[in-house]
C-alpha cells in the first residue's frame, strides 16, 4: 500500500481551530485522492485526542557533533559577512507516487550529521564576521491539524521524525521549521548569499529572486555558488579521525560481504550474477545504510565492461567473477573494493598470468601512496608496470616510454588508477585541480588504488585465450604520516592467497 492521502480541504475545521494564517498551514503532499475522501467532524476530533507524549528528553549529541562543529567553524571563517544556504535535498519520484530512497546531500551531512529530507543548514552573517548557524528541518507531524495521518508523508505513513527540540540536542544546533525558510530568506537583511546548487529547486528559486533585486548577474551568482561547492570539497579531502573510523567500518563490513559472496557462489552458478548482487546487498543493509554505489557483479566477459551493473549474466565454473562493491555505513561513508575471483576457486594459467600482472601494478601503485608524493604518482607507476607487461607479452611494441607517451596501453587498461573516497564513492569530485589531481598527498586522505586489464571478447589484437578476461584489484588506502595503511588488507590480494581464502569459504562437496 502506498501514499493515499486526504487533503486539508477534506478535513474540516483545521484552519479555524488553529487560528493560524493560511500560509502557516502544512502543505500536505501526495495524491489528492485516497481511501478517506470524506472525514467526518467526529473522526477528525477523535483523531486529535488520546495520544501519549512521546517527546524524548534524555538524548545526547550524536557522536560526530564535535567534528561537525569544527567543520562549520572552518566554513564560517572562509565566508565572513556572507549568507550560506546548504540544503539536504528532497525526495525524488521513482514512478507515479513512489519515491526513491532518500539520501541526503553529502556536504549537508558533512556539516550537520543529519540525513533528513528537506533539511537545510543556513549560515546567517553577524556584524562581527561570524555566523549564526541554524538547522532548518521538518518538525514532527501535527496531531492537531491531522497532518500526521492525512498527509501522505505524515508520520503514520512514513514514520516518526525528530522534534525540533530533539534535533537541536542531537546535532548541537538551533533548529527551526523548514517550512518558514523561504520567507526567512526573502525577509533576511541584505547580505551576499551563496547556495549549494542542485539539491533544492524551491530554495534556489527564492535565492535567485532575492539576488535579482540586489543587482548581481546570473554569471556572478553561479561563480559564487561554485566557489562554495569547491571549498567544501577541498575541505573534505583530508579526513578527520572520526571519518577514518567510519571508512574502516565500511570496509570491514565490505570484507564480510565479499566472504558472503564466495560462500554463495554455488547458488550464483545455479541462477545468475543477480545472486551475487543480492548476497552483497543483504550485508550492506544489515550492517549499513545501503551499498555506496551500484554493485558490479561481472562474470566472464562481462568483467571487461567497466560499469557492468545489469548483473544478469550467468556465473560459470572456469570464469572469473569481478566484484566491485562497497557498503555504505549508516553515517553515509562508503567503501569501494574490487576483487576478481575464479568462480571454481582456482585460476587457470592464463587467468593467473593476467591477475598477477595487475597485482604487481597495484603493489607498485600502493608503494607511491605516502605524504609528499603527487596524487598522480601512483597512477603513473601502476600504468608503467602494466605497459611493461603488455610489451613483454607482445601486445604492444616499442619502448615503455613511447607506449606511455602515446597512451597505447589504455586500449587494455581503460581507466585511471584511483580516486578519493569518503561520503561519496568518488569523493571531493569538484575540488580544485591543484588541490586534488595535481595536488600532493597529505595524511588523512583516503583513496583507492585499482589498476585493471580488460581484453574485450571481440578484440583481435590479443590472442584468443585472453579475449573476454577482465581483472581489477582495488583497495582503500589511508595516507598516514609514515606512509600508508591498507584499510581493506583483510581481503587477500595475491592469486595464491585468493585461492587459499576461497578454499576455506567455498562449501565442500560431499
Amino acid at each position: 500500500m502506498r501514499r493515499a492521502a486526504v487533503t486539508e480541504q477534506q478535513y474540516p475545521g483545521t484552519q479555524q481551530d488553529r487560528g493560524a494564517k493560511k500560509d502557516a498551514q502544512p502543505q500536505f503532499k501526495g495524491r489528492k485522492n485516497g481511501p478517506y475522501k470524506d472525514v467526518s467532524p467526529e473522526l477528525a476530533a477523535w483523531m486529535r485526542t488520546g495520544w501519549a507524549d512521546t517527546e524524548r528528553r534524555d538524548l545526547e549529541p550524536i557522536e560526530q557533533a564535535a567534528y561537525t562543529a569544527k567543520r562549520r567553524a572552518t566554513v564560517s571563517a572562509r565566508f565572513p559577512g556572507e549568507r550560506l544556504v546548504i540544503p539536504a535535498g528532497n525526495l525524488k519520484t521513482r514512478s507515479n507516487d513512489t519515491d526513491y530512497p532518500f539520501r541526503a546531500a553529502s556536504d549537508y551531512v558533512y556539516l550537520t550529521g543529519d540525513q533528513s529530507e528537506d533539511g537545510c543548514l543556513v549560515f546567517e552573517p553577524r556584524e562581527d564576521g561570524g555566523h549564526d548557524v541554524v538547522l532548518y528541518l521538518r518538525p514532527r507531524s501535527s496531531r492537531e491539524n491531522g497532518e500526521f495521518w492525512l498527509d501522505a508523508y505524515g508520520e503514520l505513513w512514513v514514520g516518526r521524525r525528530n522534534s525540533l527540540a530533539e534535533a537541536a540536542t542531537l546535532y548541537g544546533l538551533p533548529t527551526r521549521d523548514v517550512r518558514t525558510l523561504p520567507e526567512v530568506l526573502r525577509e533576511a537583511p541584505e547580505a551576499p548569499t551563496r547556495i549549494l546548487r542542485g539539491h533544492d529547486s524551491t530554495l534556489e528559486a527564492v535565492v535567485t529572486l532575492r539576488r535579482s533585486s540586489e543587482g548581481t548577474t546570473a554569471e556572478e551568482d553561479k561563480k559564487r555558488d561554485e566557489e562554495l561547492a569547491i571549498f567544501l570539497h577541498d575541505t573534505r579531502l583530508v579526513k578527520d579521525d572520526w571519518e577514518i573510523a567510519q571508512l574502516q567500518r565500511a570496509v570491514d563490513s565490505t570484507v564480510r560481504g565479499f566472504e558472503d559472496v564466495v560462500r554463495a557462489l554455488p547458488q550464483a552458478q545455479a541462477t545468475s550474477e543477480r545472486y551475487v548482487e543480492g548476497t552483497f546487498f543483504l550485508r550492506a543493509r544489515v550492517e549499513g545504510n545501503d551499498v555506496g554505489y551500484g554493485t558490479i557483479a561481472a562474470s566472464g566477459p562481462n568483467a571487461t565492461t567497466l560499469h557492468w551493473v545489469r548483473n544478469d549474466g550467468p556465473v560459470r565454473p572456469g570464469d572469473l567473477l569481478l566484484l566491485d562493491a562497497g557498503v555504505e555505513t549508516t553515517t553515509l561513508y562508503t567503501a569501494d573494493v574490487t576483487r576478481t575471483l575464479p568462480v571454481s576457486g582456482r585460476f587457470t594459467d592464463v587467468q593467473r598470468r593476467v591477475y598477477d600482472l595487475v597485482y604487481a601494478a597495484q603493489e607498485a601503485g600502493i608503494a607511491e601512496v605516502r605524504p609528499g608524493r603527487p596524487f598522480r604518482a601512483y597512477h603513473d607507476t601502476a600504468q608503467r608496470v602494466l605497459a611493461e607487461g603488455l610489451i613483454e607479452w607482445g601486445l604492444l611494441e616499442g619502448s615503455v616510454e613511447r607506449v606511455l607517451e602515446l597512451g597505447l596501453q589504455r586500449r587494455y587498461t581503460l581507466h585511471g588508477t584511483g580516486h578519493m573516497l569518503g561520503l561519496d564513492v568518488h569523493d571531493c569530485a569538484v575540488a580544485r585541480t591543484e588541490a586534488y589531481v595535481d595536488g600532493i598527498l597529505q595524511p588523512g586522505m583516503v583513496l583507492t588504488v585499482e589498476p585493471g586489464l580488460y581484453f574485450q571478447p571481440d578484440d583481435l589484437t590479443v590472442p584468443e585465450e585472453l579475449r573476454g578476461i577482465g581483472v581489477r584489484i582495488e583497495d582503500d588506502i589511508l595516507v598516514t604520516p609514515e606512509g600508508n595503511r591498507n584499510l581493506s588488507a583483510a581481503l587477500p590480494r595475491t592469486s595464491a592467497d585468493v585461492e587459499a581464502w576461497m578454499a576455506e569459504l567455498l562449501p565442500r562437496s560431499s
